[in-house]
């Protein structure tokens, strides 16, 4: 089982790395539709994160626009999965560390090491804004991102990430 980061060892290593964010905080947060009835006019991409098993184990992380409704059939060919399903919250808090409602691409900070646990998906989309916002490992505050560093980021955990275009994907 992984020992949780803290949003402080977070944030101490993407400065580690040279990278800038803004974090702001708020109430917790457990839905999109929470977090779009608080942020008000915040600008940049807003995250929706599923935490996914298919059927022979593997685990992924899937990061998209907010607004999207994913297919899961139709994400599994994208992926490389087989007949996925959402990961249990027990298994949740051992591979990545947090909580429902506080998954994040930034919990790949959690899953880092030679060989990752994770195989990690991001929406082209998201890409394209200015800035990306995301929990920093609790659902009690947004840290804004530019596309870059959290490519950047991704890297420095030790993932690749699959770059899918979700445009075909929903429904």
């Amino acid at each position: 089982m992984v020992i949780p980061a803290t949003a402080d060892d977070l944030f101490r290593f993407l400065e580690s790395l040279g990278i800038s964010t803004k974090t702001v905080t708020h109430p917790p947060l457990f839905t999109v539709e929470d977090s779009r009835a608080l942020r008000g006019d915040l600008p940049g991409g807003h995250t929706k994160n599923l935490f996914l098993k298919d059927k022979k184990g593997r685990l992924f992380l899937v990061t998209c626009d907010e607004s999207r409704t994913v297919n899961l059939k139709a994400l599994e060919k994208m992926i490389g999965a087989a007949r996925v399903s959402f990961g249990k919250p027990e298994l949740l808090l051992e591979v990545l560390g947090v909580t429902p409602g506080a998954v994040t691409t930034f919990c790949l900070f959690n899953n880092r090491g030679d060989v990752p646990r994770v195989t990690f998906a991001i929406d082209e989309a998201l890409l394209k804004h200015d800035v990306i916002h995301c929990h920093p490992l609790h659902n009690e505050a947004t840290t804004a991102i530019s596309p870059k560093d959290l490519m950047r980021f991704v890297a420095a955990c030790g993932h690749e990430a699959i770059q899918i275009n979700f445009d075909g994907l929903e429904g």
